[in-house]
């Protein structure tokens, strides 16, 4: 599964469910769920449980990013992100133990692409300059990303 997160009408927040939607209608991978959410914490299991590989796209922004640039991180090397963790909601990484501890199926593997924002509390429609301008690229990227997470592994996602 490909799962988009975030606020469609926040600016840049909306990235996740935007590259999501694009990716789904430009590649349209077979054997391939596409999702996108405003959703953290808890909520997030109900989406994931029984699949195989889940792959999130989400934002992220720290402390010296440069707006556009694109992550890869697997649950190990991953440090909480603004949309897989809600502030009023229990963590990304709590909620997957949580999951497992109360026999949902887990995925068996979890990806994330984080694209690093520049604007995340302003409602808009439109990307920030900085993210516009790059809208393709990061794409791109993305997609690359995408192809190399689920090379050879499509035939059993589900």
């Amino acid at each position: 599964m490909v799962f988009g997160i975030g606020n469609d009408i926040i600016t840049d927040d909306a990235i996740g469910p935007k590259l999501t939607k694009r990716l789904k209608k430009n590649l349209n991978l077979p054997d391939i769920d596409y999702e996108t959410a405003f959703v953290g914490g808890l909520d997030i299991l109900e989406y994931i449980k029984n699949y195989k590989k889940v792959i999130f796209i989400d934002a992220i922004k720290t402390k010296n990013g440069i707006p556009g640039d694109v992550y890869q991180f697997s649950v190990d090397n991953f440090n909480e992100t603004h949309n897989l963790s809600n502030i009023h909601d229990i963590s990304f990484l709590t909620a997957l133990k949580l999951g497992e501890e109360i026999g949902y199926t887990m995925p068996e593997e979890i990806q994330i692409i984080a694209i690093e924002i520049k604007v995340d509390m302003v409602y808009s429609d439109s990307f920030s300059p900085e993210i516009e301008s790059r809208y393709d690229e990061i794409y791109s990227k993305v997609k690359n990303h995408l192809i190399e997470c689920i090379s050879g592994i499509t035939d059993n996602l589900r």
